[in-house]
C-alpha cells in the first residue's frame, strides 16, 4: 500500500448487520472493487426508478406488482443511503 492510509467505510454490512470498514489509500483492488459495487448499486437503482414510473403510469398494474417494485425500492434506497454515508463518512 502507498500513500496515506485511511478508514473506509463499506456501503455494505457484514452477515452480523454492523458496517465493514477497511483501511485503504484509496487506490487499492479491494476500494476499486467498492468503487464499482457502488457503481452497480447506484445504476441499479436508477433502473428501478424508470421502471417504477413505467409502472405508476399504467392503470394495469397490480397491486402485487406495486408492492413488489416498493419492495425492491426499498432495498435500492437502502443502499443508495449506505453509499452516501460511506461516502459522506470520508470527507473532512
Amino acid at each position: 500500500m502507498t500513500g496515506d492510509a485511511h478508514g473506509r467505510v463499506l456501503s455494505w454490512t457484514g452477515a452480523d448487520g454492523k458496517r465493514c470498514i477497511v483501511v485503504t489509500d484509496g487506490n487499492g483492488l479491494l476500494s476499486r472493487s467498492a468503487d464499482t459495487v457502488e457503481r452497480v448499486r447506484l445504476d441499479m437503482a436508477a433502473g428501478l426508478l424508470d421502471h417504477a414510473a413505467d409502472l405508476l403510469a399504467d392503470e394495469r398494474a397490480t397491486a402485487a406488482q406495486l408492492r413488489f417494485t416498493l419492495a425492491r425500492m426499498r432495498e435500492a434506497l437502502a443502499d443508495v443511503h449506505r453509499i452516501a454515508e460511506s461516502r459522506g463518512a470520508g470527507l473532512p
